[in-house]
């Protein structure tokens, strides 16, 4: 059995822990008979090569991993904010149970990584949104064309979650759910304009300090529309309606970082 997930994009824009978006930048699972586990690409020689890897964790979840060879072809850049940990997860799963009800396997997910969002968008594609254990496809792509801007740094998810603030002000909260709003009906209506200005984000990104992302914002390259925080970073995605000509700008302003033009992956491992 051979299964791919895709690299996610979550707390999109104004979406803290609820909006993800699944991106064509893929990781590739071979689930054969016989024994161990293989990695190529990023990771090999770090993640854990035994029954202690998550994506096998996961699976023994669902199935019993014994006389089992897991081989992983990792694309997805580990730590950066583009969920390697949920595809892994969904590699897993889907493995498993090719035909498991996604809020199922969500739910069995969750036990392993408690972020919905990135894992429902790695399970179904599209933009996705959870609540309350629930999973909503958005749509299946969105109006602007995301690239990736990934710096060499990682970030640790715990510690980032950490800085943020236990209570925002009112003020804040109405302009986030406002925002949240126009982001949702850009994106299931395919309004590249309601989509850009629900952009705007005021519960994390002012709470995670990131260099490249004030920069971006400040001086958004030809083309651009408009900028996320790609999970709790490093890596920054700028939302594109002439991806081409962004993309080439990134690249010459930011030699030292990885720009992948990517599109949005309309499925996901499932």
């Amino acid at each position: 059995m051979i299964v791919r997930a895709p690299a996610t994009s979550a707390n999109l824009g104004p979406g803290f822990d609820c909006a993800a978006v699944a991106l064509d930048l893929w990781n590739e699972l071979d689930v054969t008979d016989g024994v161990g586990v293989e990695i190529e690409g990023e990771g090999a020689g770090e993640l854990p090569a035994d029954d202690t890897n998550l994506a096998v964790r996961a699976y023994a979840l669902l199935a019993d991993p014994s006389g089992k060879r897991f081989r992983f072809v990792n694309r997805i850049p580990l730590e950066r904010g583009l969920g390697s940990s949920a595809a892994a997860i969904a590699l897993g799963l889907a493995a498993a149970a090719s035909d498991g009800a996604p809020e199922e396997l969500l739910a069995a997910g969750r036990t392993l990584e408690d972020h919905a969002d990135n894992l429902a968008a790695a399970l179904l594609g599209g933009m996705t949104l959870t609540w309350d254990g629930r999973i909503a496809r958005v749509a299946d792509g969105l109006p602007l064309r995301p690239i990736a801007v990934v710096p060499r740094e990682r970030t640790s998810t715990d510690a980032s979650r950490r800085s943020l603030p236990s209570t925002v002000t009112h003020a804040d909260a109405a302009a986030n759910a406002a925002r949240a709003a126009l982001l949702g009906v850009g994106a299931a209506a395919g309004d590249p304009n309601l989509f850009a200005a629900g952009l705007d984000d005021r519960l994390h990104e002012p709470y995670r300090p990131s260099v490249l992302l004030d920069d971006v914002r400040e001086n958004l390259p030809p083309g651009g529309r408009g900028v996320s925080l790609s999970g709790s970073g490093p890596t920054v995605i700028v939302w594109a309606d002439d991806a081409e000509t962004c993309a080439a700008a990134l690249a010459g302003r930011f030699p030292d970082h990885a720009v992948l033009t990517l599109g949005v992956a309309a499925r996901g491992a499932l």
